[in-house]
C-alpha cells in the first residue's frame, strides 16, 4: 500500500461537500481519512469509482457515520489512492448523499463537532436563501477549467440576470469565479433547483445543434459572477464528428435533466398524477441489477422509478430515441444502482455497445468531457431534490 496521500487539506479552507465532488470528478478509488481535534476518533470514508461505499467513525459506520462527518467544521483531511477491499454498504449516489447531509444539518439533525458553529465553515450556508430561509442545496462544483476553449468573459454583479427561462439563445458559459442559482417559475412563485459553482457550466448539449435553444431555467448571479464564454463552434464540431448512438445519448441527458425538474416542480406544486404508472408496465431493469446492458428506445415509453423511504417513485418518462441502462463512465444516480426501468407494453428497443460509447467517451476533449459531467451531476442533485420533496423530509 502506497502510504501517500494524493489529496490533503483542511476542512477550513475546503468543505466536506467539495471533497466529495473533487473525488467524484475524478472517478477515484480510495481511502478519505479525517481527523479532527475535537473528535476522539478519526473518520474513514472508503470511496469507489467517485461513490462512497462504506465508512467509519469509532464504532458507527456506514452511511451513519458519512453523515455525522458533514457536522465536522475543524480538522484534517487525507485521501489515498488505493484499491478497497470494504464490501459496500451505502447505496445512496455521492449527491444526494451531500443534499441530505446538507438538510439534516440544516434542520438541526447532525451533531455540529468543532470550536464554533458550522455556519462560519465553507460552503456551510450554501442551501440558505438571502432572507436566511433553509432549503439547503449544495453547490455544485466542476472540474478544473480548460482556458483554451474560453474565447472571452462576461461579469455579472449580484442579483443579475444571465439566463431567462423561455429566452433561446446558443451561449455556453462556465463559471470561472462565484455562483449561480438556476430556478424555475411555478404558480406558487420561484423554485430553487440548483445552486452552480465554479468549473460548471450555464448551457447544454441542445446549444450544440447550431440552432438556438429555448432556455428551460432562470440562472441569477449569487454575489459577484465572473463567467466564461465557451467556444460552441469547436464544441459542435466535435458533437457533429460523433457517432449517431452517441449523439442520442448526449441528447437524452438533456432531455433527463429537464425531465427530472420537471418532476421536482411538480412535488414542489404537490402535483402526486405521476406517482402512478400506467398499468400493464414491466421491469426491464431491476434496481441493484448488475447487467450490463445499454438500449435505445425505438418505440414506446419507459419509466424512471426510484425509491425513497416512502416506497417506489416514478421519477421521468424516457420516449423514443432515449438511452438506458449501464453507463460505464458516468453515474447520474439513476438506473441501475438507484433506479428500476419499467416498460411500457409497446416498448421497443435496440442494443447499444457500453464498450464502444465509453471508448468514443475516451477521445472527447477534457471540456467536453466536463460538460458531460456537468449535466450528470446536475441530473443526480435534481433527483435527489424531487425525492426530498416527495417525502417532505
Amino acid at each position: 500500500m502506497d502510504n501517500k496521500a494524493v489529496f490533503a487539506g483542511a476542512l477550513s479552507f475546503i468543505s466536506l461537500p467539495d471533497i466529495f465532488q473533487t473525488l467524484g470528478t475524478n472517478n477515484s478509488t480510495g481511502r478519505l481519512q479525517i481527523t479532527s481535534q475535537y473528535a476522539p476518533n478519526p473518520g474513514v470514508v472508503y470511496f469507489e469509482d467517485g461513490n462512497p461505499i462504506n465508512a467509519t467513525i469509532g464504532s458507527t459506520n456506514g452511511l451513519d457515520a458519512i453523515y455525522a462527518l458533514f457536522g465536522w467544521s475543524e480538522g484534517k483531511f487525507e485521501f489515498f489512492e488505493e484499491k478497497i477491499k470494504i464490501g459496500r454498504v451505502v447505496n445512496n449516489s455521492r449527491m444526494q448523499i451531500i443534499l441530505d447531509s446538507l438538510r439534516m444539518l440544516d434542520d438541526g439533525l447532525i451533531e455540529k463537532i468543532g470550536p464554533t458553529s458550522l455556519a462560519g465553515a465553507p460552503g456551510a450556508q450554501a442551501g440558505k436563501s438571502k432572507d436566511g430561509k433553509s432549503g439547503a442545496l449544495p453547490v455544485i462544483k466542476g472540474p478544473l477549467v480548460d482556458y483554451v476553449y474560453v474565447i472571452s468573459e462576461d461579469s455579472f454583479f449580484d442579483g443579475g440576470r444571465i439566463v431567462k427561462e423561455g429566452g433561446h439563445g446558443r451561449w455556453i458559459w462556465v463559471i470561472l469565479e462565484g455562483m449561480v442559482d438556476v430556478t424555475r417559475e411555478t404558480a406558487d412563485g420561484t423554485m430553487a433547483v440548483a445552486r452552480l459553482g465554479e468549473g460548471c457550466f450555464i448551457g447544454g448539449f441542445a446549444s450544440l445543434l447550431r440552432k438556438e435553444a429555448v432556455r428551460t431555467a432562470t440562472v441569477t448571479a449569487v454575489g459577484d459572477v465572473q463567467l466564461g464564454v465557451v467556444d460552441a463552434d469547436i464544441l459542435s464540431r466535435q458533437y457533429s464528428s460523433l457517432s449517431s448512438d452517441f449523439k442520442k445519448f448526449l441528447i437524452s441527458l438533456d432531455g433527463r435533466l429537464r425531465g427530472i425538474t420537471d418532476r421536482a416542480v411538480e412535488l414542489h406544486m404537490k402535483k402526486s398524477g405521476k406517482d402512478m404508472l400506467p398499468a400493464d408496465t414491466k421491469p426491464i431493469i431491476k434496481r441493484g441489477s448488475s447487467k450490463e446492458d445499454l438500449f435505445v428506445i425505438t418505440e414506446g415509453d419507459a419509466y424512471v422509478v426510484g425509491q425513497t423511504p416512502k416506497g417506489d417513485m416514478p421519477l421521468l418518462t424516457l420516449k423514443k430515441n432515449d438511452v438506458f441502462g449501464y453507463l460505464p463512465f458516468m453515474d447520474i444516480g439513476h438506473e441501475s444502482r438507484f433506479a428500476s426501468i419499467l416498460a411500457s407494453k409497446d416498448l421497443e428497443v435496440s442494443k447499444l455497445d457500453p464498450e464502444n460509447l465509453r471508448k468514443e467517451y475516451e477521445q472527447l476533449s477534457g471540456t467536453f468531457k466536463n460538460l458531460v459531467y456537468n449535466v450528470g451531476s446536475c441530473i443526480s442533485a435534481t433527483t435527489g431534490l424531487a425525492c426530498h420533496l416527495r417525502d417532505g423530509k
